[in-house]
């Protein structure tokens, strides 16, 4: 019997030390899925900012790029590529966007969480359907 003493105590500690080790991990891909949503927001910003600006200003503070990058810092991102060249004909275009975000986790440190996104902008909508502005 003496044999057996404090084995109870063993097992509740290596018990212990699993449920701590599986809420780190767990708290770890919730922060990790939660990084890739933002980056995710922060492309989505982005190349919703730069579309339109690479055929006109409209107001932007630079061009499609700067605006890009402006979006995705706002957004707790960085840029890192944007195809997002100017183009001032009525054709559609299509921008390309991808940014990045770190996020320290606990269990692992730092990592990095990429996201890509594309917007298109038709020009020519702008001569059609114009708003009413009666409505």
């Amino acid at each position: 019997m003496r044999r057996e003493r404090g084995a109870v105590t063993l097992l509740l500690l290596g018990v212990a030390a699993f449920v701590i080790l599986l809420a780190v991990g767990l708290g770890d891909v919730a922060l990790l899925i939660g990084a890739r949503l933002q980056a995710a927001a922060a492309a989505d910003a982005a190349a919703l900012a730069a579309a339109p600006v690479t055929f006109d200003d409209f107001g932007a503070r630079a061009g499609p790029v700067a605006e890009a990058r402006r979006f995705a810092a706002a957004n707790g991102a960085r840029l890192v590529r944007c195809g997002c060249p100017v183009d001032r004909s009525w054709e559609a275009r299509t921008v390309f966007v991808e940014v990045v975000r770190n996020i320290f986790l606990p269990g692992w440190g730092t990592v990095t969480v990429r996201a890509v996104s594309t917007a298109e902008f038709e020009p020519s909508r702008l001569l059609t359907e114009a708003p009413d502005p009666e409505a």
